[in-house]
């Protein structure tokens, strides 16, 4: 199963936002699709996407994902509007719960019904980024003069029927390869050209070189509960419940150690960039119809790893 999308996370680690340009049109230039931020501890989600409206000609923007708890809808619909007008209509506005570590414990709100909170802020956005009025009175000045996509962040079963029903694509990430047949099931009777992105983080080098930053990598996403909760779905709660104990007694070292190595092999893209590739085409075979490539590696092979993995 082909597709004809394919994605770079933005931005790149270790690379000042000013210099992005000459890496976001190499990307361009070697046929990446789409260019789609997330938003953790660096910069925004809007914000590498506004630049890169400015140093790309065809490349779709997404955010994949900003919280619809750390910012109110009206200023979603300002942003997303924004975006889609610098960009003359590429913009896609990713929207989820984001995680309960990151709303309550860094931005102290409260987190609470992030499945209600995400299809409220979703309807409200259909009708403020068609020009109408919402509910709470909001109404952009001028009417958009190109649609918004919206793309919903979804793990699990609620929140995958929800973007079925109400979205236009399901933006999916840390997903173990043999857990895809469930989370393509949670989007059964999706409508033609409902997308299904993943982020996929790529470690290129062999297993003694990339192990120990993918043990932290993975021992400090999959301890945050949203993602524990998805892997238990998935099945592994067995496999990752020593993680998970080390990580809430404040172990890290202990909870790096006790990270299954299988689980980590099947959810991250480690090794020479062939095989990445053939990681990445096993995915595209299993349904994913945009992957949405972040690599891991040092400023100065950033530009290699980009080609190594283009399209």
């Amino acid at each position: 199963m082909p597709t004809d999308r394919w994605g770079l996370t933005l931005p790149l680690p270790g690379v000042p936002l000013a210099d992005h340009k000459q890496f976001v049109q190499l990307a361009e230039a070697e046929g990446y699709t789409d260019l789609w931020t997330g938003e953790t501890g660096g910069p925004d989600g809007f914000t590498p996407l506004a630049l890169s409206a400015a140093w790309t000609e065809r490349a779709r923007l997404g955010t994949g994902i900003v919280g619809v708890f750390q910012r109110g809808p009206a200023l979603l619909t300002q942003q997303a509007t924004a975006l889609t007008d610098a960009s003359s209509g590429r913009f896609v506005l990713g929207i989820g719960a984001s995680s309960d570590r990151m709303v309550a414990g860094w931005n102290r709100i409260p987190f609470e019904r992030p499945l209600s909170k995400v299809e409220e802020t979703l309807d409200f956005l259909r009708v403020g980024l068609a020009g109408e009025r919402t509910e709470t009175g909001f109404k952009l000045e001028t009417a958009p003069a190109h649609p918004t996509p919206i793309v919903l962040a979804a793990l699990r079963g609620k929140m995958l029927r929800l973007a079925v029903e109400k979205a236009d694509g399901a933006f999916t990430n840390f997903l173990p390869l043999a857990g895809l047949p469930r989370v393509v099931e949670g989007i059964a009777g999706a409508p033609e050209g409902f997308e299904l992105l993943c982020r996929f983080f790529c470690i290129p080098g062999e297993r003694e070189q990339v192990e120990p930053l993918a043990r932290f990598m993975f021992s400090s996403y999959v301890t945050v509960p949203v993602y524990a909760n998805f892997f238990r779905w998935l099945g592994y709660g067995e496999e990752i419940g020593p993680m998970v104990e080390a990580w809430e007694a404040k172990d890290r070292p202990a909870a790096a150690a006790a990270a299954p190595w299988d689980l980590i092999e099947d959810t991250f893209l480690v090794g020479p960039p062939e095989a990445i590739r053939e990681r990445l085409d096993a995915y595209v075979a299993g349904g994913i119809t945009l992957p949405v490539i972040t690599p891991i590696t040092t400023p100065d092979n950033h530009a290699a790893l980009i080609k190594a993995l283009a399209p």
